[in-house]
């Protein structure tokens, strides 16, 4: 096993279990995709650590990998069906897309870093991810003309009400996204009013996204 393979391994077991992530899909996923992949060469060495990872580019603005528990946790409340069409929102290099198109049939990312878009365009492609689409868009916009969508990842966190987006899912539909507020520990699906099981918007406020 390689270097990277037993950082990927000791991932999965020593940060993505413990933080009671028990979908298989999920941990079968990080551990197919090699995260370093998705990080600038110089460090990779930071790939599997349990930490934000920056991967900006130039003078773009900040873009990070999320920490590896925070988007397994994510993913799992999502809880996205082998059907299901799944929107990622600011995908930086795509390695949250990445982990998702390993168990869903079809996922589109949108990125605002027109030079982001490209590595993770090239990124993706180089891993055998044939079923992602990247597009260029700011965060607020998400991807009206692909919609609507059954679950919708924002790769990060908001303090603000996500209002077009709600308007992408389909009933039923799944928003989720990272920590908003540092004393909030638990992290809900934000569901589409459409289905009755919604929480309500000022919940989303007090942070029913978070981490």
């Amino acid at each position: 096993m390689s270097g990277f393979a037993t950082a990927r391994q000791k991932m999965v077991d020593g940060q993505v279990r413990p933080s009671d992530v028990t979908d298989i899909r999920i941990l079968d996923a990080m551990l197919a995709v090699p995260r370093e992949a998705f990080v600038p060469e110089n460090k990779q060495a930071l790939a599997y650590l349990d930490l934000d990872l920056d991967v900006s580019g130039g003078d773009s603005a900040k873009r990070f990998l999320i920490k590896p528990a925070v988007l397994a946790k994510m993913l799992q409340a999502a809880d996205i069906k082998q059907s299901d069409r799944v929107l990622v929102v600011g995908c930086a290099t795509g390695y949250a897309a990445a982990v998702i198109a390993q168990f869903a049939p079809q996922v589109t990312a949108t990125e605002s870093d027109s030079a982001l878009v490209a590595k993770a365009q090239a990124i993706l492609a180089r891993n055998g991810c044939g079923n992602v689409t990247v597009r260029t868009a700011a965060p607020a916009d998400g991807d009206a003309a692909g919609a609507p969508y059954d679950v919708i990842v924002l790769n990060g966190a908001t303090e603000i009400v996500p209002e077009q987006l709600y308007g992408q899912l389909r009933s039923g539909g799944r928003l989720v996204g990272g920590p908003i507020f540092a004393l909030r520990r638990r992290l809900n699906p934000l569901r589409n009013q459409k289905c009755g099981r919604i929480a309500p918007r000022e919940e989303f406020r007090r942070g029913i996204l978070a981490g």
